[in-house]
């Protein structure tokens, strides 16, 4: 008799709170100064905080607010203060195996979401450089997981030749896929369907590295839209829910404009931007796509935009439970992948952790398509073998 191997979740979005001297310690202080990403205290404040020169650009640790005591935007004023599994790779392991989940995936938290605070640095060579530091570091921070803990790439997407470079170094170093901004016009460059950055798609395609927009990779300090008499922890939960909405316009700018088509072994996938959306965008596009003539004007286009979903892009949840169990079948099982978001705000600890989620959002679906979510899609897709 066989017996079934357990599943290995692959969790696909969780978020390293960078140590204090990722950047000091890899990037020349001597050539640069205080230019050079660095945590000092913030006086007015009274925390800890990362600066650059005398602007502080986010709170240290960032964004570890997994556990703290109060609601976000509030966070651990301290390293010590932080959840331990936030920054130390050790205590990260141990969380995972606490609850239940094999791999994280790993994504930045000071240089944006999409590296676009990167730009505040101003020197060209210094933002590459900066770039590249964190890579570095991501390899170094995954290694005590022996494969567990899945470092992703950051590029100087300003840069288009020099992004393709830090592409094939990033590969050969080990990292499993592409950081990419889904709105490089907040930025002065041209929008994503743009083909100035053809030669990004390209590479990402033949070293097979998909390309991932997780939610807030544009300028969020354009952010305006905010009634501040809402106060701001309704302001915090509203621009939250915006972001996730964003996600779905990238999507759409991708596949109309033709990007799927020229490329189309490569993949996309949208972060922390949650699922229950993509069944009405699929029939949103599919609707407008034939109606408004664009078989006619692109007769090079042979599928339909929801053809090119299920054929090249990924969406992860977290939180939700009605669409993994109500819509699984129309969005397509295989295009599902599962996240926590530890240590961000409203992540899967501590309301509710990963592992009574897992239990619950999937309840009574078949375990081909339990496996399909919470591994055999990620392991595919990153090219992870257990």
């Amino acid at each position: 008799m066989v017996t079934a191997q357990p599943l290995k979740i692959i969790d696909v979005d969780t978020h390293i709170s960078e140590p204090a001297d990722l950047w000091t310690s890899r990037v020349s202080t001597k050539k640069w100064g205080d230019k050079v990403l660095h945590v000092k205290k913030n006086e007015e404040r009274g925390n800890l905080a990362w600066f650059i020169g005398d602007e502080m650009i986010a709170a240290a640790p960032a964004a570890a607010m997994a556990g703290w005591k109060e609601p976000p935007p509030n966070n651990p004023p301290t390293y010590e203060d932080a959840h331990q599994g936030a920054f130390n790779p050790i205590e990260r392991l141990r969380l995972m195996d606490e609850e239940g989940i094999y791999a994280h995936v790993l994504y930045p938290n000071v240089a944006g979401f999409g590296s676009g605070r990167f730009l505040k640095l101003k020197d060209p060579e210094l933002m590459l450089e900066s770039a590249r530091a964190y890579n570095d570091f991501a390899i170094e921070w995954s290694a005590p997981g022996k494969g567990r803990l899945v470092p992703l790439c950051v590029l100087p997407f300003w840069d288009v030749e020099a992004s393709v470079k830090e592409m094939h170094r990033a590969r050969k170093l080990g990292h499993k896929g592409v950081i990419f901004t889904s709105e490089p016009d907040d930025f002065d460059l041209p929008m994503l369907a743009d083909p100035h950055w053809n030669p990004i798609w390209a590479a990402a395609q033949d070293l097979q590295l998909p390309i991932n927009f997780h939610i807030g990779s544009g300028d969020l300090s354009s952010e305006h839209k905010q009634f501040k008499e809402n106060g701001k922890h309704a302001n915090f939960a509203a621009s939250g829910v915006g972001l996730f909405i964003n996600n779905a316009y990238a999507v759409m700018e991708i596949i109309f404009s033709g990007i799927c088509h020229r490329f189309p072994d490569l993949k996309f996938v949208s972060v922390e931007s949650g699922i229950g959306w993509i069944p009405f965008l699929m029939e949103a596009m599919d609707w407008q796509w034939v109606g408004s003539g664009v078989r006619e004007e692109h007769p090079e286009y042979k599928l339909l935009p929801s053809e090119y979903f299920k054929r090249q892009i990924y969406a992860c949840f977290w939180f939700e439970t009605t669409a993994p169990q109500r819509l699984l079948d129309v969005i397509g099982h295989k295009n599902v992948l599962f996240e926590t978001d530890f240590p961000h705000p409203t992540s899967l600890y501590p309301a509710e952790t990963a592992k009574e989620h897992i239990e619950r959002c999937m309840a009574g679906q078949p375990e081909e398509v339990r496996r399909a979510v919470f591994h055999d899609n990620a392991a595919a897709l990153y090219h992870l073998d257990f």
